[in-house]
């Protein structure tokens, strides 16, 4: 009975032994399972998708801290410069005779430049500069702030060289503290808002407000004109531009343009004729332009607004001369009483990477070379090139080779 009772017992026990050692644990580890796949299904999903959506870490291009030289672009082309090697075969002509320019008549380059304390700092941030910021050009070293006055003094050595008569007045802000030490060469402060992001802006309304000074003088009685160019302080004028005022004796402003359709003027050269009327009807074009631009390209003021004010005003009055944009030749137009001269940028407003690709090459009665961009080292290793040389077709042949890479500073 009892060896019954023990059999039944055990048959009773083992089918619980078998529910609590087999089935309970199985249950334990599908439960967690059950809970926490999910998650780990949502974290899988987001490490996956967050490994689609990384890409590869771009590198920027490193620019260049020396002359890099290229095939010269036109080699080939008629009336443009030809090069081997860093020698002119041809060479860039006059497009006027010291005979041609009328006696009394003379020109003043006028540029925009100011100087900025982080620029300057204290004397110790300036020590650390030249430790870590120093870049060499030819035989000279400059620190970042010692280029950006090397860059002006090359303007002005490029002038004084191409245009031995004229002189150079420099706009700036009262507050800048640098000294020109150059002969035909001086500084003019003009009050206004020279901050970074209002550069552009500014710019232009000194330009007026050097209009308005020299229409006072005049109204005293001068006794002979002056003709004023506006220009960036990074080109080089590597030709006299006096026959601009002799060939036309009518225009009051001239621009230059290219055929670019969203920015097609470039403003970093500007011509006005330096008549009592000329003087006038630049300035009334000149503000309009700030006018546009105060209400329409404020978001642009740091970089373009004045060149996309200008253009806006230039499409607006004048929308035939658009077409005429794309055929590289000059031509005059009247805009509310204002006689404007086009003149192209292929000649009076030449780029170096344009010139390695849009105008297929230099041309040879090519006049200023505007170093804009990533190309300042390239002016300064230009002057450099040509104050070792005296030669200006063969510094010519270098900015044409090596005009395509982007440099340092």
């Amino acid at each position: 009975m009892s060896t019954v009772l023990s059999h039944v017992r055990r048959q009773s026990i083992l089918p619980m032994g078998v529910c609590g050692g087999r089935k309970r644990p199985f249950f334990f580890i599908v439960l967690p399972l059950i809970l926490f796949l999910p998650l780990i299904l949502s974290v899988s999903k987001l490490h996956e998708s967050s490994s689609i959506q990384q890409e590869p870490k771009r590198t920027r291009p490193r620019k260049s801290d020396h002359l890099v030289l290229g095939p010269a672009a036109g080699q080939g082309l008629p009336d443009r410069l030809q090069c081997q090697g860093l020698k002119a075969v041809n060479k860039v002509h006059s497009s006027i005779s010291h005979e041609d320019i009328q006696i009394g008549d003379s020109i003043s380059f006028v540029t925009v430049y100011t100087i900025y304390n982080s620029s300057r700092g204290s004397d110790s941030a300036r020590a650390d500069g030249k430790l870590s910021d120093m870049v060499i050009v030819g035989n000279n070293s400059y620190s970042k702030h010692e280029r950006s006055m090397a860059i002006l003094n090359a303007f002005i050595d490029f002038i004084q060289v191409s245009m031995p008569s004229s002189s150079v007045i420099i706009l700036t802000d009262p507050a800048s503290e640098f000294t020109i030490r150059k002969s035909k060469a001086t500084t003019l402060p003009i009050p206004g808002d020279y901050s970074r992001g209002n550069l552009m802006l500014q710019r232009i309304r000194s330009y007026i407000t050097f209009l308005e000074t020299r229409l006072q003088e005049q109204s005293k009685g001068l006794g002979w004109t002056i003709h004023y160019i506006f220009t960036d302080s990074d080109i080089a004028v590597v030709n006299d531009l006096g026959h601009i005022f002799q060939k036309d004796p009518n225009f009051h402003l001239a621009l230059t343009f290219r055929n670019n359709k969203d920015q097609p003027l470039n403003s970093g050269f500007i011509a006005v004729r330096g008549t009592p009327d000329g003087i006038y009807k630049a300035k009334i074009l000149l503000e309009e332009v700030v006018n546009v631009y105060s209400l329409k390209f404020m978001k642009a003021s740091r970089m373009l607004g004045d060149q996309l004010a200008l253009a806006w005003v230039i499409k607006s009055h004048l929308p035939f001369a658009l077409k005429k944009f794309g055929r590289h030749e000059s031509f005059s137009a009247e805009l509310n009483g204002v006689s404007i001269l086009f003149l192209p940028c292929a000649v009076y407003n030449w780029t170096p990477p344009e010139g390695a690709g849009q105008f297929h090459g230099m041309p040879l009665d090519v006049q200023v070379v505007h170093f804009k961009g990533s190309r300042k080292r390239l002016m300064l290793e230009s002057w450099s090139f040509y104050n070792s040389t005296s030669n200006m077709s063969d510094m010519l042949c270098l900015v044409l080779k090596s005009g395509r890479t982007k440099y340092d500073f």
